[in-house]
């Protein structure tokens, strides 16, 4: 059985056992949370999608890690005009486990 959640803006297709990174939410290394956006559960062929959430759906996870991703290095120039501008970012990211997928 999979599911597809929203959070963070982003959707993510998720079945039990997978460990994905989203982005950071707030809750303790160990807690278990329970996501309600379910846009979509599926199992084999079916396919039960949602307008524009699935009733009675949920997704349960437990936080593994909470982080920050690789350094993303932005770098804007203008050429013949003696600009140059260097930036950096690390997103944080939170990592779970999905636990379970309640349809």
């Amino acid at each position: 059985m999979y599911a597809v959640i929203k959070t963070g803006g982003k959707q993510y297709k998720v079945a039990t056992g997978e460990k994905i990174k989203i982005e950071q939410i707030a809750a303790d290394v160990g807690q278990e949370i329970t996501i309600d956006e379910v846009l979509a559960v599926g199992n084999g062929a079916d396919l039960k999608v949602g307008t524009p959430l699935v009733t009675g759906a949920s997704v349960v996870a437990k936080v593994l890690a909470q982080g920050r991703h690789d350094k993303v290095r932005i770098f804007k120039m203008r050429r013949r005009k003696h600009y140059q501008k260097r930036q950096g970012h690390r997103q944080n990211f939170t990592e779970i486990e999905i636990s379970a997928v309640n349809a």
